[in-house]
């Protein structure tokens, strides 16, 4: 709006209260929240507030590398507060809580952002939350435990407008974008097959859930921990790390490792839903010829091969290996050069040649590995890194150039994550079973066969059975709220 022609009389104002005032006016324009002044307007002195969920080990780390940038760490929230004491101690300004859902109810005017590091099975639930409140998410790998839940943020994200990145910090790497640029010039021609492989578990797998009973501790809260997960007793061992080998609660080693290895080739090769996926997995034999049955555990080690859609109508075959089983050397690879970075990596074989990286796509390399072809740079890179791309993008507003230019948010995540999630679904198929018609022992009708997937409707087409896996039925009190 125009303001009115004033007279000589009411411009006729000292300076000196001119710049009184105009100093007051400064430094209350410095910490007007965002919410107040709209989304998608960008003040010179605009910072983003962010609350962080889950905010000891990775979730430490991550609300370090936010407060890099133009970034405020104003609320934290976390299930044992031994886990947080860390972050207390480093942003003792943020006002701490213990459930997220208060913390949303009573703070979200006084936040811009959320930041969700938690085990796999909260990750959907504080983010869907978080987005319903329009608040920008940065969400810790893998997006989601389920299948159904990562197609439910991908949607979300676009829904409310948000500015959304996955945790995975490689996507923003420059080892990821030569391979892009080595391929898009034809380097190694059109790729057919993929290698990735990891050496985790790092962490138990394979085994009895414990059967003796252990107190809590004081400082952690047990049924905000469980949040979506069945009812169980807390058992040692579990909180904080070995969650991870548990599908209640955690994805294994490929939801823990895939989002970093996995996706330079979904990147660099387009790939979308798989069409098709099957696998073998490591087993732990309790007595002669007695394997041992642990369902609530991931397996030691699997072998998963899925088949995408590739470019020019051409299939692409990605094969996973865990638990430290790797594939056959290239024969471009020299006998005492290490593949990938030793324990993981990932190799591209093309109908012209072939190349490999490792973890996050670093260490790229074209084999054999004296080859030098050089290609122009067509790709722009991150300087500034994966969180502050975040940070910078999400004080730009959604539909900005820096969100259009993000690394990973949820339209690259999600689909990600779901075809990661799909290397689950077969191995969690594995081990349905049912009783044979005599009652002797037991038929595995999962194992051995090909699973045929139906991308767009998230069904297993030819064994229903599957199906059960693709979403989970939550404990009562918890929604994602769609």
């Amino acid at each position: 709006m125009i303001p009115e022609k004033k007279n000589e009389g009411e411009n006729n104002v000292s300076r000196r209260s001119f710049l009184r005032n105009g100093a007051l006016a400064a430094a209350g324009f410095m910490i007007v929240p965002r919410h107040v002044l709209g989304r998608g307007y960008v003040a010179p002195s605009d910072r983003l507030r962010v609350a962080g969920i889950g905010v000891g080990g990775k979730g430490f780390s991550d609300i370090s590398e936010f407060a890099k940038g133009p970034a405020d760490i104003t609320f934290l929230c976390d299930v044992d507060t031994r886990r947080a004491a860390e972050a207390v101690r480093k942003f003792p300004k943020a006002k701490f809580y213990t459930d997220f859902r208060e913390m949303f109810d009573k703070e979200h005017k006084n936040f811009d952002a959320v930041s969700v590091s938690t085990p796999d099975h909260t990750h959907a639930v504080a983010a869907m939350g978080a987005m319903q409140l329009k608040k920008d998410v940065y969400v810790q790998k893998p997006l989601t435990h389920d299948i159904y839940e990562a197609r439910m943020l991908t949607q979300g994200a676009n829904k409310y407008q948000v500015v959304s990145q996955m945790g995975n910090q490689g996507s923003s790497g420059d080892g990821v974008r030569q391979l892009m640029e080595w391929y898009n010039a034809g380097l190694i021609g059109d790729v057919h097959t993929v290698y990735c492989w990891t050496d985790r578990p790092v962490w138990p797998q394979g085994v009895p859930w414990p059967t003796t009973r252990q107190d809590v501790p004081k400082e952690l809260n047990w049924d905000l921990w469980l949040g979506t997960a069945p009812k169980k007793d807390y058992v040692d061992n579990l909180v904080p790390f070995n969650w991870r080998g548990w599908w209640d609660y955690g994805t294994g080693a490929i939801g823990d490792m895939g989002c970093h290895i996995i996706e330079p080739p979904f990147r660099v090769l387009g790939l979308g839903y798989p069409t098709s996926v099957e696998c073998s997995v490591g087993s732990v034999y309790v007595g002669e010829f007695n394997r041992g049955y642990f369902p609530e555990s991931c397996p030691p080690s699997s072998h998963v091969i899925m088949k995408f859609p590739g470019k020019n109508g051409k299939e692409v075959t990605l094969h996973w290996m865990d638990g430290g089983i790797q594939p056959e050397r290239p024969e471009e690879l020299g006998p005492n050069e290490v593949m990938g970075d030793g324990g993981n990596g990932a190799i591209f074989i093309g109908d012209k040649g072939k190349m490999m990286c490792g973890t996050y796509g670093m260490y790229p390399k074209l084999l054999p590995t004296t080859r030098t072809d050089s290609v122009p740079q067509t790709i722009a890179r991150v300087p500034e890194g994966h969180y502050v791309q975040w940070v910078n993008a999400a004080i730009a507003g959604y539909g900005s150039k820096q969100q259009k230019a993000l690394s990973s948010p949820f339209d690259i995540a999600g689909p990600l994550t779901e075809s990661i999630l799909m290397a689950n679904l077969a191995i969690r198929s594995f081990d349905i079973r049912k009783a044979k018609a005599n009652g002797k022992g037991f038929d595995y009708p999962g194992r051995y066969i090909k699973l045929l997937w139906d991308g767009a409707n998230m069904k297993i087409t030819n064994f229903d059975e599957a199906n059960q896996f693709v979403k989970r039925t939550y404990r009562d009190g918890w929604s994602l709220g769609v």
